[in-house]
């Protein structure tokens, strides 16, 4: 995640203040996890990015029912600490930090421009 990666983010303005975590009613951790343990036995969890992905977006589908907004949020280098704060065990993964809450009536979403439908799927006839 080099220049190009901080150039793009210079476009939205973000800094490594995030005030939308640190005003957050809550913040949900979604940690990964590509294998587990069976006593001494180490089991592959298979899928487990599909999987721990399609939960969040069910997640996300309900909090917005509800009224609630929030924002996917990976914030660079926080995992291992915060995996290391909640005790959780070394082969998890940080996936997904979620600051959910009403919203801020200050609130303002950068303008960006979705791709055209077109530019992302391929319609066969």
């Amino acid at each position: 995640m080099g220049k190009k990666w901080l150039a793009d983010l210079a476009k939205i303005k973000t800094t490594f203040v995030k005030e939308y975590i640190s005003d957050a009613d809550c913040v949900i951790l979604v940690f990964k996890e590509p294998f587990h343990y069976k006593g001494d036995v180490k089991h592959n969890n298979w899928y487990y990015e599909a999987s721990v992905s399609i939960a969040v977006g069910i997640l996300l589908c309900a909090l917005n029912n509800v009224g609630l907004v929030t924002v996917t949020s990976t914030p660079m280098n926080c995992g291992p600490a915060l995996r290391r704060l909640f005790n959780r065990p070394d082969h998890e993964k940080l996936a997904f930090l979620l600051p959910v809450g009403y919203p801020s009536r200050s609130a303002t979403v950068p303008e960006l421009k979705r791709k055209p439908i077109e530019g992302i799927c391929t319609f066969i006839d």
